[in-house]
């Protein structure tokens, strides 16, 4: 891969290899909702699932996104091979070239890993990232998370006046719930469930969970050297960071995996 002059100060800091960077990911005309008090609107899976694709289709057109032929792509696919579904729901990966540090995984099992996180993180780290976003799908908590940001604000209104059918969504009403998915904040309660639910899934698969533990570790190390990126989201408003990376490290010696060389 290239090297680019531009890279993140945290990367620099690491003496990171970097991509080419395109533009920071792209919310379009995304608009704060506002918190206004959820009302009882209801909403169907049928709506949801519609919902969001339209989401995550609007996010792979407005991004950048790799092809086929991208090492970066090559790479996710060879870490994800074998890799099919989460309890039934079919994964499906792509990368989004853009300069932030992040990754996220939809209700519909679309994950999405950005660049910038490839580059920071080795395959042992970065698939356990992976199994760790789609533990939050697995615990149905991006689900939950989605569906509260439609039954809030605009979006609430425009829910509740199309009955039965899954209303038109404005580019703004798009943008917003595509920064839903993106930044979602979950609960200490809920990161513990996905660090379970991901390792359990690793396992099933075939993967070491060791690397869930490195790469806790990696961005640990990294806390406070970048802005609006998969660190804070992580780690912010979770101040047990150790206590997690402790678990899980338990977990992995008690269940007799041999941890990886760093790369």
């Amino acid at each position: 891969m290239k090297k680019s002059s531009v890279v993140l100060g945290a990367l620099l800091m690491m003496g990171a290899l970097s991509s080419p960077v395109y533009a920071q990911f792209n919310l379009g005309k995304a608009i704060s909702a506002g918190a206004k008090t959820v009302q009882a609107v209801s909403i169907s899976d049928a709506q949801m699932a519609a919902y969001v694709k339209e989401s995550v289709d609007w996010m792979d057109k407005n991004n950048k996104v790799s092809d086929e032929n991208s090492p970066y792509t090559q790479r996710l696919r060879k870490l994800t091979e074998g890799i099919k579904d989460a309890d039934g729901i079919p994964l499906n990966f792509k990368v989004y070239e853009v300069i932030d540090v992040n990754a996220f995984a939809c209700p519909d099992g679309s994950v999405r890993v950005f660049s910038s996180l490839m580059d920071i993180m080795d395959d042992d780290e970065l698939i356990g990232i992976i199994g760790h976003e789609i533990g939050h799908v697995m615990k149905h908590h991006s689900k939950k998370q989605f569906k509260t940001q439609l039954l809030t604000g605009a979006l609430k209104d425009a829910v509740a006046s199309t009955g039965s059918t899954a209303a038109a969504l404005t580019e703004s009403q798009l943008g917003t719930l595509g920064e839903s998915l993106i930044n979602a904040k979950y609960s200490q309660k809920q990161e513990k469930e996905a660090d379970d639910c991901g390792y359990d899934f690793l396992v099933a698969n075939g993967r070491n969970p060791w690397g869930m533990v490195k790469a806790f570790e990696k961005l640990q190390q990294m806390e406070g050297n970048a802005k609006e990126s998969y660190i804070n989201k992580m780690f912010s408003s979770h101040p047990d960071t150790k206590a997690r990376i402790a678990a899980m490290t338990k977990r992995c010696q008690k269940d007799g995996f041999t941890r990886p060389e760093s790369k």
